[in-house]
Order: C-alpha cells, then sequence, then structure tokens
C-alpha cells in the first residue's frame, strides 16, 4: 500500500477549497482517506493554508509521498526544508 499526501476538493462549482489528506494511493480524489491534515483555500489573497504540521512531518517521515501541488505548499510554509534537514546532516 503506498500512502500519498494530497489534496481532497471540496465546495461548490467555481468555488472549490481543499483538504489536505493522507490517503492510499488507489483510493479516488474525494473518497476514503486515513487522515485530515488541514486545509487549504487558493482562492483568497494570499491563500489560507491550515495545517497540522508535526502531523505532516510524521507521515513524511514514515514515507508518505506527498503530490506536486503539496510538495508546493509545504515549500511555501518551511515544513519541506525542516523533513530534508535532518536526512542531510
Amino acid at each position: 500500500m503506498s500512502v500519498k499526501i494530497r489534496l481532497a476538493r471540496g465546495g461548490a462549482k467555481k468555488k472549490a477549497f481543499y483538504q489536505v489528506v493522507v490517503a492510499d494511493e488507489r483510493c479516488p480524489r474525494d473518497g476514503r482517506f486515513i487522515e485530515n491534515l488541514g486545509q487549504y483555500d487558493p482562492k483568497l489573497d494570499p491563500p489560507m493554508v491550515r495545517l497540522k504540521e508535526d502531523r505532516a512531518l510524521e507521515w513524511l517521515q514514515k514515507g508518505a509521498q506527498p503530490t506536486d501541488k503539496v510538495r508546493s505548499i509545504f515549500r511555501d510554509l518551511g515544513l519541506w526544508a525542516k523533513f530534508k534537514q535532518p536526512q542531510e546532516s
């Protein structure tokens, strides 16, 4: 079983917001997930991101693979650097 950290869409048509979730890669985008890590709303300026950083780091250390968009969100928050730093030292 491969675990991904990805976005699950919510909201009405053209009024999307997203939940950052940990899910089995075989499950559909808006289907079953293991854990909800936070929210992402790209419509706001700047985009709103609420994230449980400690849980996200824990899942990354367990081997969960983030999607490209989630990885860019993690980079913007500085979470990706926190994850990579202990491995390089």
